[in-house]
């Protein structure tokens, strides 16, 4: 029987720390404990700033924990990069991509984290065997822009002919939740402080420092950086800029050594994306697959998405075996394709997002650090002005329109009529939304005990949540947010939890 949780999650050992008990006060308050947050809080501390880090649940637990871990070129592809942005500022993500893997490998040899850091080539092929103009227009894109990629007939060693494919050389993959428990120690060790189980809730402007309203009391700082996936202090800009996606990763076994080590990805969209884990107590590696990207909380029943993983790989690998994993996640895509990384638009002074991730959150968020270490130091850096927040969606206008349609067609739930009309019709382990008058409710009912009734009203703005089989959540069809069916917060931009309400007699 498979995991459904990520192979990070069961072979990593993180340590917890406790809750914020009382008001405090530090140079940076960091809300998130994941990749963005921690490397944010290592490189201030580097730099001689006293930094607090707050997670609302442990290190790693939110999107982190859910990835694949690779350090690979942008999903919005060079070609298209330079058409929006001009050849200069597409070599400046180029760049910064490479530094920023460079960066994680410094740090892991400087602390020496142990968490399986590996450089390697990576693969772009055609998601249709013989149509191979995108893989020729990323080849011509990247090798003007200075990438080192060479242009081969197919993958080497791969077990199929992938067809012609462009070779990105020099990427790299590690353990992420490994990464992390090396990066909270070094944190410890420079004077850090770090406290899980401490929702944050607000920002307010005091003078010339912020408060952060949290579960735990207030935080007094001079810089606030906000690293949790998808801003939670910006009730809208933001959050037209950006939308959620869930993904779908299925890990299958594999004989060690069947499967070069490698990353491949195509050109589909979305598009399939592999790697493969190895461990050296294991006579097995694990081939991880992910793909098959949707519009989070639009899908009520997303089994298939699996099954289709499945069907994908088996096509193509045939020494795989079993599958040991499953998991989900949720991806944030700017209306641009490039991260949203640098000051916070609301407020110019001193607080900072790192958002946008696009599936490279690992890259992505450690090219947020180093921006925001810089702009908090004052230091020079050329790429801040084309990862700010504030520009405006110009080199993505269709996508930006596109998404806007999209959420305003979601609060027509308000007003449709529900699949379900009575709880007697909600399986054991399923939840569904009920109609009563002009009221929406989200009812779950559980293998065993009473039905668990909420508000369906996403604390964020409103829209109505819709329910996710396989992970059993409650997930905000506009914005992301996503709930447990006890109502409290899986991931925002929502803070508060689902309102737990009674559901009317019909």
């Amino acid at each position: 029987m498979y995991s459904t949780g990520s192979i990070w999650k069961a072979t990593a050992d993180i340590p917890d720390y406790p809750a914020l008990a009382a008001r405090t006060r530090a140079d940076v308050c960091v809300v998130g404990a994941g990749i963005a947050g921690l490397t944010t809080a290592y490189l201030l501390l580097r730099a001689g700033k006293k930094v607090l880090v707050l997670d609302a649940d442990t290190i790693g637990s939110g999107e982190t924990g859910r990835t694949t871990a690779h350090f690979f070129p942008p999903d919005e592809r060079y070609y298209q990069l330079q058409t929006k942005f001009g050849e200069e500022q597409a070599r400046m993500v180029a760049n910064s991509f490479r530094q920023a893997t460079d960066l994680v490998e410094n740090i892991i040899r400087e602390e020496q984290i142990d968490c399986s850091f590996l450089r390697l080539d990576g693969y772009l092929i055609p998601q249709v065997h013989g149509q191979n103009d995108a893989v020729e227009k990323e080849y011509v894109a990247a090798h003007r822009l200075g990438v080192d990629v060479e242009r081969l007939e197919r993958v080497p060693g791969m077990v199929y002919d992938t067809g012609p494919c462009v070779r990105f050389r020099n990427n790299a993959q590690f353990h992420p939740l490994r990464y992390l428990a090396g990066l909270a120690k070094a944190i410890e060790k420079l004077g850090g402080v770090i406290h899980c189980h401490t929702r944050a809730l607000g920002i307010d402007k005091e003078g010339a420092e912020q408060k952060v309203r949290t579960t735990g009391g207030d935080v007094h700082a001079q810089h606030v950086v906000v690293a949790t996936h998808t801003p939670f202090n910006d009730q809208v800009v933001m959050h037209t800029k950006q939308a959620g996606y869930s993904t779908y990763v299925v890990g299958f076994k594999v004989k060690k050594g069947a499967i070069p080590q490698m990353l491949l990805w195509d050109t589909g969209d979305p598009y399939y994306y592999v790697r493969l884990a190895t461990f050296d107590d294991s006579d097995e590696d694990i081939l991880i697959v992910g793909g098959q990207d949707h519009k989070t909380g639009q899908e009520t029943h997303s089994q298939h998405r699996w099954d289709e993983i499945e069907m994908w790989t088996r096509n193509r690998f045939v020494h795989v075996g079993e599958i040991a994993y499953r998991w989900s996640g949720e991806v944030m895509e700017p209306s641009d394709g490039v991260a949203y990384l640098g000051r916070n638009p609301m407020d110019s002074e001193n607080v900072y997002l790192i958002t946008g991730d696009s599936g490279n959150g690992m890259t992505s968020c450690t090219v947020g650090a180093m921006i925001v270490r810089d702009l908090i130091t004052g230091a020079s850096n050329t790429w801040t002005s084309l990862y700010a927040p504030n520009r405006k969606p110009f080199h993505g206008l269709g996508d930006f329109l596109t998404e806007q349609t999209n959420v305003a067609q979601q609060y027509g739930d308000w007003l449709n009529a529900t699949a379900v009309t009575s709880p007697e019709h909600i399986a054991p382990g399923e939840g569904a939304l009920i109609r009563r008058g002009l009221q929406l409710y989200a009812v779950y009912r559980p293998e065993e005990g009473d039905l668990q009734v909420l508000s369906a009203k996403c604390t964020h703005l409103g829209c109505a949540v819709h329910w996710n089989s396989p992970e059993k959540s409650w997930d905000c069809p506009c914005h992301g947010s996503r709930f447990r069916t006890s109502g409290e917060v899986l991931h925002g931009p929502a803070v508060a939890p689902l309102a737990i309400v009674t559901l009317p007699r019909e």
